[in-house]
């Protein structure tokens, strides 16, 4: 019989191979999961999101109730974490929301165009702290102190036999002030003062890169996730879109190469215009993560000679379809997709997930 570890490094050498376009003994498949977790296991939302340390157990619970996966994309919840990265208010249930309501961004404008020119001259983590306690009134200490608990929760799944999929996070530059400005307003300053917005982006890549090349570093982290959130061209216009958002992925994902990490590019949206953009990586070094808004075939067809696929059964399938709608879809996927294929759900499972559907989209890769 195995040990946990054996069973551990089978599973990473699986994923390993995957990510790099080789071919590993069958097709790995992660679990984009977190409120699935806890309707799954009999908690509520609101249980999910008490902290860190009680979304990792749920989570946890989860994973060894589904059996034979690989691993899960993350060791625990975020949403109580998201005003750190978005910049912007969370609505979360047990507090602003009913329990089982899912969390809501609640963003609005707290970004100012005033604020253009301090962070240029101050710098973007000068400015950061002070936005975030100040104005969105939120409790940096305590998301600070939850966050302390990530590496042990992160060694309680590796612990129980499943990798945990992305050891760090990193969004686009443009979206902290997507989500700060409002996208409505920041879509307004790329053509009233693009300059100037432009001068402080290049301000906030900075210091943001340099900081994220300090935590690989320090994490030793093999897969960095990379959300340009609402960073499809189909939200801007080609040029817009080269000069405010191509431009800061490009350069993120240059440096988390650089770093040694695998960058995995999470694609809400449709980026079907963008795909060529996304051939100059290295091969085995870049992951697509696509939530089904893009055609995966698409993306097979442009960048499967270099880049690992990660996707794609659809939310509605895994909440509204049958196990076997789940099941041939996914095998489908695994037959098509080839080598530098990892098994998952279009973004996350939903928290109404049946979980037959979701048991369904393992066995078609494990095949049992």
């Amino acid at each position: 019989m195995k040990t946990m570890q054996e069973i551990y490094n089978q599973r990473l050498d699986r994923l390993n191979k995957a990510i790099a376009l080789e071919k590993p003994d069958r097709t790995p498949i992660i679990l984009q999961m977190d409120g699935f977790c806890a309707t799954h296991m009999g908690y509520t939302l609101a249980d999910l999101c008490k902290g860190v340390r009680e979304s990792n157990k749920i989570m946890l619970e989860s994973l060894k109730e589904l059996g034979d996966v690989d691993g899960s994309e993350s060791a625990f919840g975020a949403a109580s974490v998201f005003p750190l990265t978005f910049m912007a208010r969370v609505k979360l249930p047990g507090r602003e929301l009913a329990d089982n309501m899912l969390w809501q961004l609640d963003e609005a404008e707290m970004i100012f165009p005033e604020d253009y020119d301090t962070i240029i001259n101050k710098g973007w983590n000068n400015f950061a702290p002070g936005y975030l306690r100040d104005r969105l009134k939120v409790n940096v200490d305590e998301i600070v102190q939850e966050l302390s608990y990530g590496p042990q929760a992160t060694k309680n799944i590796t612990d129980a036999g499943y990798v945990v999929y992305k050891q760090s996070t990193a969004l686009t530059v443009n979206e902290y002030l997507g989500g700060g400005r409002s996208m409505v307003k920041l879509m307004r300053d790329l053509f009233k003062i693009p300059d100037k917005v432009e001068a402080t982006l290049e301000v906030m890549q900075k210091e943001i890169v340099e900081d994220l090349r300090k935590q690989i570093r320090a994490t030793k982290a093999s897969v960095v996730f990379l959300s340009p959130a609402r960073g499809a061209s189909e939200f801007f216009s080609p040029k817009l879109w080269e000069r405010f958002v191509w431009k800061y992925i490009k350069e993120t994902a240059d440096a988390i190469i650089e770093e040694g990490a695998a960058c995995s590019i999470h694609m809400d949206g449709n980026w079907e215009r963008d795909l060529n953009y996304f051939k100059d990586f290295p091969k085995g070094k870049i992951i697509i993560e696509t939530d089904g808004a893009t055609d995966i075939y698409k993306i097979k067809d442009i960048l499967g000679n270099n880049a690992c696929i990660k996707g794609d059964v659809p939310a509605a399938k895994l909440a509204l379809g049958t196990p076997d709608d789940v099941y041939n879809y996914s095998e489908q996927l695994i037959k098509d997709m080839g080598n530098g294929f990892i098994l998952s759900s279009g973004c996350s499972i939903p928290p109404n997930a049946k979980v037959e559907n979701v048991k369904a989209m393992i066995s078609a890769a494990t095949g049992r």
